[in-house]
């Protein structure tokens, strides 16, 4: 399987420009015969929302976007989804003119500087997916941060995880949101654990650019199942990194180290209805 990591930056609001921009991106994708190119967290809307001043959010089915797959690349794209009487921070698997699957990001930070939960509504589900590669899993940003939701997709069969981003450092160095989080530092070593501890591939596609004063650093990056990188695009400037994977060496790691098939589902459940009904967030 060929791999196109799109890292792009967007147009704050602007989704008819960057639609233009992503089919640029998808063509040039396929003349290096990607199978699929990936692009970053919103990557239709940019990140900043609550500064648009208006609802510009389209729903997972519109034609604009199904057409950015209709050449026969598949194409995984970030965008503000109108979802009815909600919106959602949405990545839709876009394949042969339709979507083969909708992941709406489940953990929106509402904390420092980020506003998500003002602006989006939660997702309610997780769930791997089959495509014509393999097993996959979408997960958006801050998703990749809870340690469950990695281990839930690779229980559900993932081979590979798409991990879409918008990470940040402050554009300003006076300012210490995000750095006081050490972002770039915290990605790297949560990524390699994942696809170490996971077993699977992982694809880590982030912005680049600057936006409500924060700055996005890039450095999207491919990780086999022993938590290598095996391709790195640059810090902080817009590039098309494409990488070959055999998404099968996942399952042959799995097997003969059987760290994910030790899963133990039904005491975990069990713990966790324990904990639901002594107070937690269900």
């Amino acid at each position: 399987m060929r791999i196109a990591l799109a890292q792009v930056d967007c147009a704050l609001g602007d989704p008819e420009a960057n639609l233009g921009r992503a089919t640029g991106h998808v063509q040039a994708a396929a003349d290096q015969q990607a199978d699929l190119v990936v692009f970053p967290e919103l990557a239709l809307h940019g990140y900043a929302l609550g500064q648009v001043g208006e609802d510009r959010s389209i729903p997972a089915n519109d034609v604009r976007l199904l057409k950015l797959s209709e050449s026969g690349t598949d194409v995984v794209m970030g965008f503000h989804e109108d979802g009815g009487s909600r919106t959602y921070n949405a990545a839709a698997y876009l394949s042969a003119g339709s979507v083969l699957h909708l992941h709406r990001k489940l953990y929106l930070p509402t904390y420092l500087m980020w506003e998500e939960r003002k602006h989006v509504s939660p997702g309610q589900a997780l769930r791997a997916y089959d495509t014509r590669f393999g097993r996959l899993a979408t997960l958006v940003c801050n998703d990749a941060w809870q340690p469950v939701v990695p281990w839930l997709a690779t229980q559900d069969g993932a081979e590979l995880l798409l991990v879409v981003a918008n990470s940040a450092t402050a554009a300003d160095p006076g300012r210490t949101e995000p750095q006081s989080l050490d972002t770039v530092h915290y990605w790297e070593q949560l990524l390699s654990y994942t696809a170490r501890m996971q077993q699977c591939w992982v694809v880590f596609v982030n912005r680049v650019g600057t936006e409500a004063g924060v700055r996005f650093w890039g450095g999207s990056r491919v990780l086999d199942p022993t938590g290598d990188v095996v391709a790195e695009a640059p810090m902080w400037e817009e590039s098309l990194t494409v990488v070959d994977v055999d998404v099968r060496q996942a399952r042959r790691r799995q097997r003969a180290v059987p760290l994910v098939g030790e899963a133990r589902l039904g005491m975990i459940g069990r713990e966790i209805e324990r904990l639901i009904q002594q107070g937690g967030d269900a």
